[in-house]
This record gives C-alpha cells, structure tokens and sequence, in this order.
C-alpha cells in the first residue's frame, strides 16, 4: 500500500485533496484507480490514516477518509542520532537506512577526525537534500513521522543537545569492553523515554571527546567484538531497539 504524508490541517475533514509530486506518483507513476487504498500521515501524532481514491483532477486527487490505521509503525521510544559527519556520499546512506529502522532525529557533528568540513555556503542546500532524503525513507517504509535532519552541531553543542533531550545517552567506542553493560543500559530503557547515541566519524572518537561526553553523562558502550565502519554502528543500535521493542 502507498503511502504518503499530508500537512494535518488538511487531514481535519473527511476529504483530502493531494496536489505536487504526490499526485504525480499516484496518478503518472503508479496509475492508480478510483477506490484504490492509500495510507496517510500527518507526520505529528504518530498515527496512519486509511483512504480511498474519490476523484481524478487533471493535477488533484482526491482522497476520502476512511479510518485510522491500527498497526504501529514507530519505535515507541526516541531515538536522537548524532553523527559525526563522514566522507563523501555516507550521510546519505545513513540518513536513509537509520530512517528505515526507526530514528527519530538525525544531528550531523562536527567532530575533531571528521575528514568532511561542510562549506557554510552550501550548507543550506545539503541540509534541505538530507532532509527530502529523510522523508523518501519515511514514505518508503511507512514511518508515521517524518524524522528531523538537523542542521550540523559542534561537539559540544550535541552534548548539551544530547542532556537537555534524553533519558539516555550512549556512545559506541571500540576501546569499550563489557557487552553485558550494554545490554543493561538498553534494558533500563522504557516506553515513552529517549535515547541520544553519539557515532564517531571514519577516524573514530578523540580521546578527549569521549572524555568530554562521559563527564556529561554519556555513557561509552561495547557494540561486540568487531570494529564497525561509521555507516554500520548507528545501524546496529537502531537493530537492537528494534529488538528489545517490537520482536523480544
């Protein structure tokens, strides 16, 4: 079933109207046909909407509600991603595959290994790419809200970000040992709370950020044996959130 996202003030009636690319993709693309099913979000509360094709315009489509979608498509907790900016094209990637596995928000770091330093003139363009990318994800696999992609932060800023947002605050580091820490910390985590995980770029941590985020309550943690690419780690975490929630 397609699904799309609507601004939710449009959402208030029993009809929708979808105009843009959205219509584009129902009609040109997909050639959809009256009384077909399409699932709606408003990107806020949470909830997926059930409705019916009504009408064909010759750039309108509109849409008859139908009923709320009972299925859960979030991860009932919050999930805060700071990630510290890699090379090339992996900010893509990431965005688009931490999406899929159900982060909240997405905060691009500054860190002192980052290879890739972000021209400040076309930061605005990069940001608005990442987040279309953000929500091509969502569309894609369903999400019922649309995740942030934030504008990038120094260290520090992701560290305050990081005390004054969530419940819990991790930092996979590969000089970390004890996985059964880890797996204590992710356990303590209930329904409802938030979770801040810090991922260093291609060079890892500095020893003196690691420090820094461990005096403000972050706590380093053992992602197993294996030493994770930048693109990988995020992923892992996300894997066993969806583990301790949705599936154990």
């Amino acid at each position: 079933m397609l699904h799309i996202f609507a601004d939710p003030s449009d959402m208030d009636g029993e009809y929708l109207r979808v105009e843009g690319s959205e219509y584009n993709h129902i009609a040109n693309v997909l050639r959809m046909k009256k009384g077909e099913e399409i699932s709606v979000s408003g990107g806020e509360d949470g909830a997926r909407y059930l409705y019916g094709i009504e009408e064909f315009g010759p750039d309108t489509v509109i849409l008859k509600k139908k009923g709320l979608l009972s299925e859960a498509s979030e991860l009932p907790v919050r999930v805060i991603l700071f990630q510290g900016l890699p090379k090339s094209d992996k900010m893509e990637w990431i965005i688009q595959k931490s999406v899929e596995l159900g982060v909240t928000d997405i905060v691009p770091v500054s860190m002192k290994r980052c290879v890739m330093k972000l021209d400040p003139q076309k930061e605005g363009k990069k940001l608005r790419r990442w987040q279309t990318i953000a929500e091509s994800a969502a569309m894609q696999s369903k999400r019922a809200r649309i995740p942030l992609v934030h504008p990038p932060m120094t260290m520090k800023e992701a560290v305050r970000m990081a005390e004054a947002e969530s419940d819990l605050r991790v930092l996979p580091y590969e000089l970390e040992e004890g996985r059964e820490g880890t797996k204590d910390l992710f356990s303590s985590l209930e329904r409802g709370q938030s979770v801040s995980v810090f991922i260093g770029p291609e060079g890892g941590f500095d020893p003196s950020e690691v420090e820094e985020a461990a005096a403000a309550g972050i706590r380093p943690i053992s992602l197993g044996h294996r030493i994770l690419r930048t693109e990988t780690a995020a992923l892992v975490v996300l894997s066993w959130l969806i583990y301790r929630f949705e599936i154990a």
